[in-house]
């Protein structure tokens, strides 16, 4: 059981369709959770992360199929791609759900008698177009010219008629509309807020949740001849993850102790799903909504949307094989506002991540640590913070820089907080230019010269700390050239977290009195590939 005392919080990303293997945007929801749930640590909660996958569908039926596979082995051969790219990006979930662990049938059965015994499951007759891609009918008013979807406008929609099981999604209007009403933040950013508010004003129609003549899911508990539809099915996956390791699968057990989420992370294409049908199938069966839902934006190429079919996708393994998972990590949370769509340039990408972290942040460490090792025999700065004047601008700029920077994690603007960070960083360069402590070391000027690097490296020691769920091995390197043994990816106990926190925010960190090891680049700087 959870300690009561200590503050929880959780976090998902989607559950991925395992059609293909991950791309880029799956990579960039996966970072941020992951950030987020770093920032949370630090701060001395309990989180738990739940990534994972959704495996059933046509969609995944047909893929095996042309793969001449039968759908689960291409389901595991799938999973194992996605689990080897979060390791490469120093992903630390807690929890990887997926559809087809046989606990998550229990759960899936539990639920859908609660929502059957409330009367809101009922059988009729299904007519429209239907896109296997997107495993969801569509109105004709929202198809492309000859009936193509607009989100995969390489293929048609099917006509469909045949019968199936409905969820009385319209008997939860005016719930769902007092939810939105009560609780303005559900839906995040207001951009998508509006986007529903606009949806559901138009009115509410009962959604499918079966189909036939479907092997590959979990056939209904009370009619076998039929499947249960994917989302009826994927969403409860959230739930399946909330289960321990040895417990019973029950919905009752899953719910004890994590329930609700605090935070479904989501690409703005699933919104529906998640802050319409979601939170009616929940209202059906009687459990609470989770906090928040964030539907952030897509991300394209050079300005254009990406796909294999344009032959301009970008690997996100490959990219962070090249370049490391640092340089990806800062770059899509630093560059891309995150709710809206983002642009990936590589050429961009390089100077950025040059600009930021070789230069600004590298280079700052390295003629820093030189002038310790020249001016101080190689040992740290013999001073504390409080030996400081009170106008020195670093110290000034850093002793609020914690508050400033956790509230923009809070508000998942981690481009806010990088752009906070790097203030204290652009400021270090330039005191170190104005101060000129080559000249006081010349005049004889030792306290002036040691009161000059200790403000430096503090304020070097404070902008790692606080970039360290973003970047967190880069931040671990900063460490270590400053003599801590603190390593940003160990275990550490919720308590210790927090202390940390609270003492590495602050201004006054004793950082360096010590025998420093040799500068070393944390940062290597970046090369375009040369052109074939």
């Amino acid at each position: 059981m959870l300690d009561s005392s200590v503050p929880t919080f959780s976090v998902t990303t989607p559950l991925y369709y395992v059609n293909d293997v991950p791309h880029l945007g799956s990579a960039y929801t996966t970072v941020v959770a992951d950030t987020l749930a770093r920032f949370k640590r630090l701060q001395g909660y309990e989180v738990l992360m739940i990534t994972g996958t959704d495996e059933h569908g046509q969609k995944i039926q047909r893929t095996a199929e042309a793969q001449g596979l039968d759908p689960q082995t291409h389901c595991d051969h799938i999973v194992v791609k996605f689990k080897e790219l979060w390791r490469s990006l120093n992903i630390r979930y807690d929890r990887f759900s997926r559809t087809t662990n046989p606990h998550h049938l229990a759960i899936v059965k539990d639920f859908f008698q609660r929502v059957w015994d409330k009367g809101d499951i009922y059988l009729a007759q299904q007519q429209g177009w239907y896109c296997v891609a997107c495993e969801e009918f569509k109105e004709k008013r929202d198809l492309l010219e000859d009936n193509h979807c607009p989100l995969h406008p390489n293929r048609k929609a099917e006509w469909r008629d045949e019968e199936n099981y409905f969820f009385r999604l319209s008997r939860y209007q005016k719930p769902l509309e007092e939810l939105y009403a009560q609780r303005p933040e559900f839906i995040q950013p207001s951009s998508r807020r509006n986007e529903v508010l606009n949806f559901v004003a138009q009115g509410l129609q009962d959604f499918s949740i079966s189909r036939v003549n479907l092997d590959w899911g979990f056939p209904l508990p009370n009619d076998p001849n039929h499947t249960i539809y994917v989302w009826f099915d994927a969403l409860l996956g959230y739930v399946t993850a909330l289960l321990g390791e040895d417990e019973e699968p029950s919905l009752a057990n899953a719910l004890a102790k994590w329930w609700p989420i605090n935070l479904h992370l989501i690409g703005k294409d699933i919104l529906r799903f998640h802050a319409v049908y979601w939170p009616a199938m929940l209202l059906s069966a009687e459990l609470p909504i989770p906090a928040q839902v964030f539907g952030h934006g897509f991300l394209t190429k050079d300005g254009h949307k990406m796909g294999k079919s344009l032959g301009n996708t970008v690997d996100p393994l490959d990219l962070i094989n090249r370049y490391g998972e640092d340089a990806f990590r800062y770059y899509f949370l630093k560059e891309i506002e995150f709710g809206k769509d983002g642009d990936f340039n590589e050429q961009r990408f390089v100077n950025v991540l040059n600009a930021d972290l070789a230069n600004d942040l590298g280079n700052l460490l390295n003629r820093t640590l030189g002038m310790v090792k020249k001016y101080c025999q190689g040992q740290g700065p013999q001073v504390m913070a409080t030996d400081l004047a009170p106008d020195n601008p670093l110290k000034a700029l850093g002793s609020h820089l914690g508050e400033q920077v956790s509230s923009a994690y809070e508000r998942l603007s981690f481009t806010d907080a990088c752009e906070a960070i790097f203030t204290l960083v652009r400021a270090g360069n330039k005191y170190i230019d104005d101060m000129a402590p080559w000249k006081l070391f010349k005049q004889g000027s030792q306290k002036e010269v040691e009161d000059v690097l200790y403000s430096v490296l503090e304020s070097i020691r404070l902008s790692a700390y606080l970039l360290s769920p973003i970047v967190p091995r880069l931040s671990t390197k900063i460490y270590q050239q400053l003599g801590f043994t603190w390593d940003f990816d160990q275990w550490r106990s919720p308590l210790e977290q927090a202390e940390e926190f609270n003492r590495h925010q602050s201004w006054g960190q004793l950082c360096a009195n010590q025998n420093l090891p040799p500068a070393q680049p944390i940062f290597t700087k970046l090369e375009l590939p040369a052109e074939e």
